[in-house]
């Protein structure tokens, strides 16, 4: 071997180091937010926490899509099927081994907020703490408590079966470089709507388009996207003409009381069971949300 193939050897080698040593380190679970709660310093609202499980459709995805039983709003299972794999969703109910009943509030907060587990490892964005970040400490406090009064389910949570190199969950690391650490549109929040539709409901997870890694393009916030079961599409929610222009704040209350648009369609797919959460809302948080949906920018849709 000549000197210069030597050199060319240790060089790239060398180079191999340094890029998997950036890669290992920027892939990396920390908390873009810090929190140290503790349950004692706050008083526990059960009315509160209840609002915010349904406000947040926890048992939306959390549901056991193949029971019957008390513990089937939160023993998980239901399949998400994107152009990644396929996602399931896990036991969430507080059954010590199989749920989050060992968990405390600050590693409960630390997998809202930062989408990171107690074990030190991340969760799929499909879990929505790019939303979720925006969360009250209160309301974090009320929603776990009221969690952990569920009856514990003792169901084991699936493997996802993802598509390579997206099965490399270390790799989300490096999405979170992207598309959370270094969050383009950090967001103010300003109203009970605005709470309501950005941050517990999450809205945008499934109404704003996504890059081909799966990043929100912000540009086209609320108007619509495919959903993600890849089978229909999520409709443009701001007030443009493809979207509620046309619809009234009463209109949007009523279809999220009862399902049924202002010209007697129905919801349907994955909507159908944000319904259900959401009609468990008072008729003036779902009044908060129309005012807000009605007020954010209009951006048409195809």
């Amino acid at each position: 071997m000549s000197n210069w193939q030597k050199k060319y050897l240790i060089g790239f080698a060398l180079l191999t180091l340094t890029v998997t040593a950036l890669l290992f380190t920027l892939s990396q679970p920390n908390s873009k937010n810090e929190y140290h709660l503790e349950v004692k310093k706050y008083a526990y609202d059960e009315e509160n926490g209840e609002l915010i499980f349904y406000a947040s459709g926890c048992g939306s995805c959390h549901e056991d899509p193949d029971s019957t039983s008390s513990t089937k709003l939160t023993a998980g299972g239901l399949a998400l099927e994107t152009e990644f794999g396929t996602f399931f969703s896990p036991n969430i109910s507080p059954d010590k081994d199989h749920g989050i009943g060992s968990w405390s509030l600050v590693e409960f907060s630390n997998a809202l907020r930062n989408g990171i587990s107690p074990k030190g490892t991340h969760y799929y964005p499909v879990f929505p703490y790019t939303s979720y970040q925006g969360m009250k400490d209160k309301d974090i406090a009320d929603l776990y408590r009221f969690m952990m009064s569920f009856e514990p389910s003792n169901k084991l949570t699936k493997q996802h079966q993802l598509i390579f190199p997206f099965s490399i969950r270390r790799a989300v690391g490096l999405w979170k470089q992207l598309y959370f650490y270094n969050d383009k549109s950090p967001m103010v929040i300003k109203s009970r709507g605005q709470y309501l539709v950005e941050v517990l409901g999450h809205c945008a997870e499934c109404h704003t388009p996504r890059s081909s890694l799966g990043g929100f393009k912000y540009d086209l916030h609320l108007a619509g996207s495919k959903t993600i079961k890849n089978k229909g599409r999520a409709p443009n929610i701001t007030p443009d003409q493809t979207g509620i222009l046309e619809w009234t704040e009463e209109d949007i209350v009523n279809y999220l009381e009862t399902g049924f648009t202002p010209d007697f369609d129905s919801a349907g797919g994955q909507m159908v069971s944000v319904i259900s959460n959401l009609s468990k809302l008072s008729r003036d948080d779902l009044t908060s949300i129309a005012k807000y949906l009605k007020s954010v920018k209009q951006i048409s849709s195809d």
